[in-house]
């Protein structure tokens, strides 16, 4: 089967970016480099492109009470041009997805995990097949930029038709830039302060050329990943699953067990919540040599306990530090198992890094 490809394709190439398949699309791993990527995000402004991602609108009477049922959020707090990360569950209060709602003037639109779109829009259709809603697919209706770095307010103002400065965190507005019609979003994944550009297909080659132009890097998903491990947030298919609920995941701030609304799951993690966690996601920091990866065991006094999720050296700290699931009371000192060697390792808080607030 052939790999799908963004708007952007064409531009990976001419930047000769590495790209790999991820999630059925071929997408940039890496330009010039992982470290020099995540660094240029850390101190400067990257650029990625992230139009793999699936959107999916709601629309209708039911819009909002069918989302109130399949998201853990209360989306009800939403105003319109405010976001809000959640969490899709399963009755279990296992993790379907871990999405972002946007609340526009008449609907919603959900930017799902390019690897679960396909089963979230059967869970989204399937349990709301009683209501007065119509869910759409728009992937292909939009392309996805994510202008990311203490330095993306400066590059984007003069190319931007709205004030920056009055969005503030999970804010959106529609706007144009250099422009062309776009939905800008003060949100990320990288721990850093930054924008995430909404565009028709056709407009998403001239902008990324322009940011370029004006001084950002281009920035692929190894980047990403590191980035993201840093701010300690969570990757679907590491941190999160069907068999991990979003409370086990560290996520509870986006789990509304109050709201009036029953959403899927919510038993489910009430009564998690009542009798106590099963596991708990930490991050640690190897005190040895070497490298924890997804799926290295983790040992708990002398016994194999929990599972690595994600490890990496921080190209911030270089230092190897790593997310892992252990049993709930477990605090201080583990070990982590790597090819068959076991090497000492210290729970630290999350996340790793913490931008400083200007």
């Amino acid at each position: 089967m052939s790999l799908k490809r963004t708007p952007l394709h064409g531009e990976h190439e001419r930047l000769g970016a590495r790209l790999v398949e991820f999630a059925g699309w071929e997408m940039p791993v890496q330009y010039e480099g992982i470290k020099a990527e995540h660094q240029a995000v850390r101190t400067r402004a990257g650029l990625f492109d992230v139009s793999h991602m699936g959107e999916v609108a709601f629309r209708g009477p039911d819009a909002e009470r069918a989302l109130q049922r399949l998201l853990t959020r209360d989306v009800s707090r939403l105003e319109v041009g405010q976001a809000g990360y959640s969490a899709v569950c399963y009755e279990s209060g296992g993790t379907v997805d871990d999405v972002i709602v946007y609340r526009r003037e008449g609907d919603f639109l959900v930017v799902v995990n390019a690897a679960n779109r396909e089963k979230d829009l059967a869970h989204f259709r399937g349990n709301t097949s009683d209501l007065d809603v119509e869910i759409s697919d728009e992937t292909e209706d939009w392309a996805l930029l994510a202008l990311q770095g203490p330095e993306a307010e400066s590059i984007l103002q003069p190319l931007c038709g709205g004030d920056l400065s009055t969005i503030g965190r999970y804010r959106f507005f529609e706007t144009a830039v250099d422009g062309r019609p776009a939905v800008i979003a003060r949100t990320g994944y990288t721990g850093e302060d930054g924008f995430e550009i909404f565009l028709r297909p056709g407009d998403a080659a001239g902008i990324w050329r322009t940011l370029i132009e004006a001084g950002t890097t281009p920035a692929g998903l190894g980047a990403r990943d590191t980035l993201r491990l840093e701010a300690g947030m969570c990757l679907y298919g590491n941190e999160l699953d069907e068999e991990t609920t979003p409370l086990e995941a560290g996520i509870s701030f986006a789990v509304h067990l109050d709201k009036p609304e029953e959403f899927i799951g919510q038993r489910a993690l009430r009564q998690e919540k009542e009798e106590g966690l099963k596991k708990k996601l930490v991050g640690f920091e190897l005190e040895g040599r070497g490298v924890a990866r997804h799926g290295h065991p983790v040992r708990v006094g002398g016994e194999e306990r929990g599972v690595v999720t994600s490890g990496t050296v921080s190209p911030t700290f270089g230092r190897p530090i790593g997310l892992a699931y252990v049993p709930p009371q477990t605090e201080g000192e583990i070990e982590v198992v790597i090819r068959g060697r076991t090497v000492p390792a210290r729970i630290v808080p999350l996340p790793f890094y913490r931008r400083k607030q200007s």
